[in-house]
C-alpha cells in the first residue's frame, strides 16, 4: 500500500504553483457533453477524479484526445450516443452525476446510477432532481439509480433552490442553457466555479446572466459550439499551501492563487498572526510558526469553505489558546480528528462544533487519510509535527492535489512516496 512519509520540522521557502480548480473542471467537462462541435480545455490538472469523469463522458460515446504535453484535452461530444452512466464509474465519485443535466437537455433523458464519492454526510441528490422536475422532467428512482426522461423536452421555470447546493446550482444552469424558455435559479450557490462554468457556457454560446449572485437568469438555446477554456486555478489547493507554511513555518509564495476567492482564509491566517501578502500573481505567507487560536465557521461561499475546514484545523492544533470550528455545510465531516489525535492534538467533538486546545508540537504518527481534505490536512500537520509521519490511503489525496509530492518537495519540504 502506497503511503507518503513526512520528517517534520523542515521550514519551508520558494515558489508553489497551483493548479486549476478541481471542483471547476469537473462540471465544465460534463458540460461539454452539449456542445456539437469540439471543445478544448486548457491546463487540466492530473487528477484521478478528472480522469473518472473523462471515463464517464467516454462511455457515453464522447471522443476524447489528449495533449498531455501540454495538458490540454479535446472533447468531442457530436458523437453522443448513449444516455447511461456506468455504475463502476459513478460509484467512484459523485461528480459524475453532473451528466444528468446535459444528457437531459440534450437527449431528453439519462439514467444514473446512485453517486458515491468521499464519505462526507448525506449530499442528497435530491435538489437536483426537484428542479429537474420543475423544468419539465419526469424522475423514476430505484435502490440502483435515477432514470430522468423529458420527451417533450425541458422548459424554462423559476426554481428555488432549498439550500445553494454547488452541484445543483450547475446541474440546472447546464440543463436550462438549452431548455425553451428563460429559466431563473433563486437562491443559487455562489462559489467562484458555478462563475467559471457559466463563462465557458457563454462562449459556447449559452445566454447566462447572475452567476457569482444568489439569482442566475439563464435564457435557453437552440445550439452550444464547442469552445476554448482555460480553468480558474483551485482556491482549495492554494490554502492548502497556506496552511502548511503557516504551520512549519517558512516563506511561501503560492503563484497563481486568486486571493478575491480566498478572502476568509486570508483573513482568519492574519488573525491567526500570520504575515499574508497578497498581488495580482498570488499570495506570500510569511510565518515564524507561531500562531494564535482562531476560530472559524463553515458556510457557503463567500463564507469559510467547508473543503478548508480540515486543514484550518490541523492550524489550530498548535495554535496558543482554544479555538473552535463549526462545520455547517456538511454532517460527518470530523473524520480527520481521530487521526489528529494520534499525532497529539487536543479535540473535543460536540456535534458539529469541534473545540481545539493548542499544544506545544504535534508529533509524527502512523495516520489514515480518510477523505480528501483529511488527507491535506494530515500532510499539513506532517510538515509542523516533530518526527515521522506517514499518511496511508493516498487514492483520497490523489482525487484532488495534482503532484503534491513534487510540489512540496520545491519548497524544502522532506516528504517522499513509497510502496509499503
Amino acid at each position: 500500500m502506497e503511503k507518503l512519509i513526512i520528517q517534520g520540522g523542515n521550514r519551508l521557502e520558494g515558489r508553489v504553483r497551483v493548479s486549476s480548480a478541481k471542483n471547476a473542471v469537473l462540471p465544465i467537462i460534463a458540460g461539454t457533453l452539449l456542445a456539437s462541435t469540439p471543445s478544448k480545455l486548457l491546463e487540466i490538472p492530473n487528477l484521478e477524479d478528472v480522469g473518472t469523469i473523462c471515463q464517464v463522458i467516454e462511455s457515453l460515446g464522447v471522443k476524447i484526445t489528449r495533449n498531455e504535453a501540454d495538458d490540454e484535452i479535446i472533447f468531442d461530444a457530436s458523437t453522443l450516443t448513449a444516455t447511461e452512466a456506468p455504475y463502476e464509474l459513478v460509484r467512484k465519485m459523485r461528480a459524475s452525476f453532473l451528466v444528468m443535466g446535459p444528457l437531459l437537455a440534450r437527449k431528453g433523458e439519462a439514467k444514473i446510477s446512485m453517486p458515491g464519492g468521499c464519505a462526507i454526510g448525506a449530499r442528497p441528490i435530491d435538489l437536483h432532481l426537484k428542479a429537474f422536475e420543475a423544468l419539465g422532467a419526469k424522475i423514476e428512482i430505484t435502490e440502483d439509480y435515477v432514470y430522468a426522461h423529458a420527451p417533450e423536452g425541458l422548459k424554462g421555470t423559476q426554481i428555488y433552490l432549498d439550500f445553494p447546493s454547488v452541484g445543483a446550482t450547475e446541474n440546472v444552469i447546464m440543463a436550462a442553457s438549452m431548455a425553451e424558455g428563460k429559466t431563473v435559479i433563486e437562491n443559487a450557490a455562489e462559489e467562484p466555479e458555478i462563475v467559471d462554468l457559466a463563462t465557458f457556457f457563454n462562449a459556447m454560446g449559452a445566454n447566462i446572466r447572475g452567476a457569482g449572485t444568489d439569482v442566475i437568469r439563464i435564457e435557453g438555446v437552440k445550439e452550444l459550439k464547442g469552445a476554448v477554456h482555460t480553468v480558474i486555478p483551485d482556491r482549495i489547493e492554494a490554502g492548502t499551501y497556506l496552511i502548511a507554511a503557516a504551520m512549519a513555518g517558512g516563506d511561501v509564495y503560492v503563484e497563481n492563487a486568486l486571493s478575491e476567492h480566498l478572502k476568509p482564509v486570508v483573513a482568519k491566517l492574519k488573525e491567526a498572526g500570520v504575515t499574508v501578502e497578497e498581488d495580482i500573481d498570488g499570495i506570500r505567507v510569511i510565518s515564524n510558526g507561531q500562531l494564535k487560536a482562531t476560530s472559524i465557521k463553515t458556510l457557503p461561499y463567500p463564507g469559510f469553505p467547508t473543503d478548508m475546514q480540515a486543514q484550518f484545523m490541523a492550524m489550530t492544533t498548535i495554535a496558543k489558546g482554544t479555538s473552535t470550528v463549526m462545520e455547517t455545510v456538511f454532517e460527518n465531516r470530523f473524520m480527520h480528528v481521530d487521526e489528529l489525535k494520534k499525532m497529539g492534538a487536543s479535540i473535543e467533538v460536540d456535534d458539529r462544533k469541534a473545540i481545539v486546545t493548542g499544544v506545544e508540537q504535534l508529533v509524527g504518527a502512523e495516520v489514515e487519510a480518510t477523505d480528501l481534505r483529511c488527507g491535506a490536512a494530515l500532510v499539513c500537520a506532517g510538515l509542523a509535527a516533530s518526527g515521522v509521519t506517514k499518511v496511508g490511503q493516498l487514492t483520497h489525496i490523489d482525487r484532488g492535489y495534482d503532484n503534491l509530492v513534487t510540489k512540496l518537495k520545491g519548497i524544502g519540504a522532506n516528504i517522499v512516496r513509497v510502496d509499503e
